[in-house]
């Protein structure tokens, strides 16, 4: 069974960082792109960041360029997004998703507040 979990959400304060996880099991990563979203309450969903693995190419929205560092590691089968720099509007559900498996996790909350 194909599925996605992710974990690594949570609490922090502006100017702070968190690094999700985004774990893959029944397909290899090294043949799919992944991407990670996120949505907050009364607003669209925001693509975030995209690594395709095999050619190595990745992709960063404007409003986190600079701050979101993207990865993936074959060993563990797991793409992670490192988050710097954190701030209020950064709030929001995290989830990964595969396009071309049409499959997504459920999410991870990520809080930024005083």
């Amino acid at each position: 069974q194909m599925q996605l979990v992710e974990s690594g959400g949570g609490l922090v304060q502006p100017g702070g960082s968190l690094r999700l996880s985004c774990a893959a099991s029944g397909f290899s990563l090294d043949y799919y792109a992944i991407a990670w979203f996120r949505q907050a309450p009364g607003k669209e969903r925001e693509g975030v960041s995209c690594i395709s693995k095999g050619d190595g190419t990745t992709y960063y929205a404007d409003s986190v360029e600079g701050r979101f560092t993207i990865s993936a590691d074959s060993a563990t089968n797991t793409v992670y997004l490192q988050m710097s720099d954190l701030q209020p509007e950064d709030t929001a559900l995290y989830y990964c998703s595969s396009d071309s498996l049409g499959i997504s996790g459920r999410g991870t909350q990520v809080t930024v507040t005083p």
